[in-house]
């Protein structure tokens, strides 16, 4: 039951972070010096889908909240700085975007390009933190809380806060040559061709440091999936470049989507049995099982979350349907 839940939450954390990296990706492209009629558009592709995905944030929380109660405590605690980072960047993202729209003059949206921006850096950087603290191992005390919140500050987590922001880069630029007008999207393109291998770099960078990180080699208790799971990225950010060669812009978008997703994979399935790795005391942590909720608590959710997931992904995919194709109303070629 803890497993099945675990990895439950994993997918709603993964499939948020697909479909709020384009929204995020696409805020950062906002930073680009480019006509406001452009930075109107990459905002109109990707209006239909916003709230929408943000609905995943919402649904990660809440199992985590209701599943693991214990794990949810000490990720507030122990990580406040990158919960809050990218928490705040969500918000900021989400006021930055409505208030644009209000009749006001440029200068006044540019401001909130400039808050969208900030925003949708904090929100990426924040969760590549959260991520990296997790896989590095935390200073978890005997009685159980985490210590302190210096593992935040080494360089592997600068790194791989780093790599989660250009991946997120890659993700939006691939998303809108998509969505824009095809003479739009041919710039965009090009550019999405350049922060596919800097993502690769950033990911090389990150991992490099991983391996040389004697904290991260102990913290792992699966180095085959961890290693596996990277090759994977890696495989992806190629697939997608080379998709991107080919003019074959759906494919760049499935390819960096799975990058998005296996950094999520790599953490649960690297620290199996483990959540929570302790680097004061070796060999000890918190164990999924012991963060999972009572038996009864988790069928009592399960439960309730029978109808969530199907919901979810029918409300997802009915989106996507809808409001398929460029947003000229042209078909876009995906293979």
């Amino acid at each position: 039951m803890e497993l099945a839940w675990y990895a439950l939450l994993g997918l709603f954390f993964a499939t948020y972070l697909v479909l709020g990296g384009y929204d995020y990706g696409v805020g950062l492209l906002l930073a680009r010096r480019t006509a406001p009629a452009t930075r109107r558009a990459a905002l109109n592709a990707v209006g239909p889908f916003f709230l929408g995905n943000e609905v995943w944030l919402v649904a990660t929380v809440g199992i985590l909240f209701g599943a693991f109660p214990t794990l949810e405590g000490e990720l507030l605690s122990g990580f406040y700085p990158a919960v809050l980072g990218a928490l705040a960047g969500v918000v900021l993202v989400t006021a930055g975007v409505q208030l644009r729209s209000r009749p006001t003059g440029d200068r006044a949206r540019a401001g909130w390009d400039r808050v969208v921006v900030a925003g949708s850096a904090l929100a990426a950087l924040g969760w590549g933190a959260l991520l990296a603290g997790l896989l590095q191992g935390v200073p978890l005390r005997s009685d159980g809380h985490v210590a302190g919140l210096t593992h935040l500050g080494t360089p592997f987590v600068a790194a791989t806060a780093v790599a989660m922001l250009s991946l997120v880069a890659a993700q939006g630029a691939t998303f809108l040559t998509l969505r824009l007008p095809a003479a739009e999207a041919a710039p965009v393109a090009r550019l999405a061709g350049r922060l596919v291998p800097a993502a690769l770099a950033a990911v090389g960078t990150a991992a490099v440091l991983g391996l040389l990180s004697g904290r991260v080699r102990a913290a792992v208790a699966q180095p085959a999936a961890a290693v596996l799971l990277l090759v994977a990225l890696v495989a992806a950010l190629l697939a997608a470049r080379t998709a991107l060669g080919r003019g074959r812009p759906g494919l760049a978008f499935a390819a960096t989507s799975a990058a998005l997703a296996l950094p999520v994979a790599l953490v649960g399935a690297a620290l199996w049995p483990w959540v929570l790795v302790s680097t004061v005391e070796p060999g000890a942590g918190l164990t999924v099982a012991d963060a999972a909720a009572s038996g009864p608590t988790l069928r009592l959710l399960g439960w309730l979350a029978l109808p969530l997931l199907p919901a979810l992904l029918g409300f997802q995919a009915m989106c996507w349907w809808v409001f398929r194709g460029r947003t000229d109303g042209r078909a876009p070629v995906y293979w």
